[in-house]
């Protein structure tokens, strides 16, 4: 689950660049969205590792 966390937080990462940097402005308002949500399952991804040990 952290592999697929990590490859969605890049896509958004990226998706951010292009939509903040006025690109893809449409696309900057689900960049964010998206960029929040990964963020979340990444420390929850990190916790659930941690907490697994």
């Amino acid at each position: 689950m952290l592999r697929w966390t990590i490859t969605f937080i890049i896509i958004a990462i990226i998706a951010g660049i292009l939509g903040f940097g006025g690109i893809a402005g449409a696309s900057a308002g689900i960049a964010k969205i998206c960029f929040y949500i990964f963020i979340v399952l990444f420390i929850l991804s990190l916790l659930k590792g941690i907490v697994k040990k």
